[in-house]
């Protein structure tokens, strides 16, 4: 393992591959990367006043073949999962034109591809030409280094955020525009495809926690470093021109931490709480053996080991009320004490420690 100290909450002016490689293995949380779509723009496009249309057809997402693509994209792709953690996620975007590929080469790297989501975009460029389909949409991966990863997933933070339903994998967004689109001095934005900020909040605050580490290889004008300061995570990004690595860094300056939404921040709805036994409460005093507990119609009494004796025999009190419902059956929502549910007097017990 390489024994180099990594950069956090910084952007590095660098090529990615260069950069990556002096980092240590298995040293980052989560990765999102945005790299070129390889669009190939073969003519100008007009909208239908007969202005040009300013599509992407920027020097870095032009590549001399289809393998020198791929060529290309294997090696950032296998340094991205080297660096990656053995629990980290890591969310690649493309188009049609290259998110096959993408998908293609991380099965091959044995990487496991565990969701897909379809961003779609709720103001669209038009298909000027009318020859197609108007492509409104972009899909990405969201993969671990192998099925047996642990990843972090904060499922309820995301229901909480879809209130209180499911969150699906057909996600609603604009395109970045307006006073977020990042523009210089002569009101043209400066990079072609910046990303929402909504959008990388939302895979930030979905698969990470508060503190990690959050990487970008291809960081542009630094919309995942802006999500990721917001929300308390910390962020490394590399970028290779000069013109977004500036624009980055004034972004940066003038973004700070939510200070007000904690439970979404901490992903508190997610954290598993304090496992409670029943013995924890009778030797806290919540629960006195001396007390009739219920269950349906019996009156019994805890032991001080938190079993219960019932014909008899000693039983825990799930594996009781299992033999009396003839089912499985949560023991702290069924017994009572003075109608009082035991998972009631538990809540007690954690909001006390």
């Amino acid at each position: 393992m390489k024994e180099n100290k990594i950069p956090i909450n910084q952007i590095i002016l660098d090529d990615n591959i260069n950069f990556m490689k002096s980092l240590p293995d298995e040293c980052i949380d989560l990765i999102f990367a945005d790299p070129p779509y390889n669009m190939n723009l073969q003519k100008e496009l007009l909208r239908p006043n007969g202005l040009k249309f300013e599509g992407v057809n920027d020097e870095w997402d032009k590549f001399n073949s289809l393998e020198h693509y791929k060529e290309e994209s294997l090696k950032w792709i296998k340094e991205c999962l080297r660096i990656l953690k053995k629990n980290g996620s890591f969310w690649i975007i493309g188009s049609y034109q290259n998110i096959h590929i993408i998908g293609n080469i991380l099965q091959n790297l044995n990487a496991w591809i565990i969701g897909e989501i379809i961003w779609e975009k709720t103001n669209p460029v038009p298909n000027f030409g009318g020859t197609r389909f108007v492509n409104d949409h972009e899909t990405l991966l969201w993969v671990v280094k192998n099925k047996n990863s642990s990843f972090t997933f904060n499922y309820k933070t995301m229901k909480f955020l879809n209130k209180g339903k499911q969150m699906k994998s057909i996600w609603n967004f604009a395109i970045c525009s307006g006073k977020e689109r990042l523009k210089d001095e002569n009101g043209k934005k400066i990079h072609s495809t910046q990303k929402p900020l909504q959008l990388l909040e939302r895979i930030i605050l979905a698969s990470s926690k508060y503190n990690d580490l959050v990487f970008d290889p291809f960081i542009g004008t630094a919309t995942t470093a802006h999500a990721a300061k917001k929300w308390g995570r910390n962020y490394l990004g590399v970028e290779l021109f000069e013109r977004y690595y500036n624009a980055s860094i004034e972004r940066l300056k003038n973004v700070e931490e939510n200070m007000e939404d904690d439970n979404v921040k901490f992903a508190s709805f997610d954290k598993k709480q304090e496992k409670v036994t029943f013995k924890d409460l009778i030797d806290a005093n919540l629960i006195n053996v001396e007390e009739n507990i219920y269950i349906q119609n019996l009156k019994l009494k805890f032991n001080i080991d938190g079993t219960i004796t019932y014909l008899n025999e000693k039983y825990s009190p799930n594996a009781l009320c299992k033999k009396i419902f003839n089912k499985p059956t949560n023991a702290w929502e069924v017994i009572k004490i003075n109608n009082q549910k035991i998972s009631e007097i538990r809540k007690k017990y954690r909001d006390k420690n």
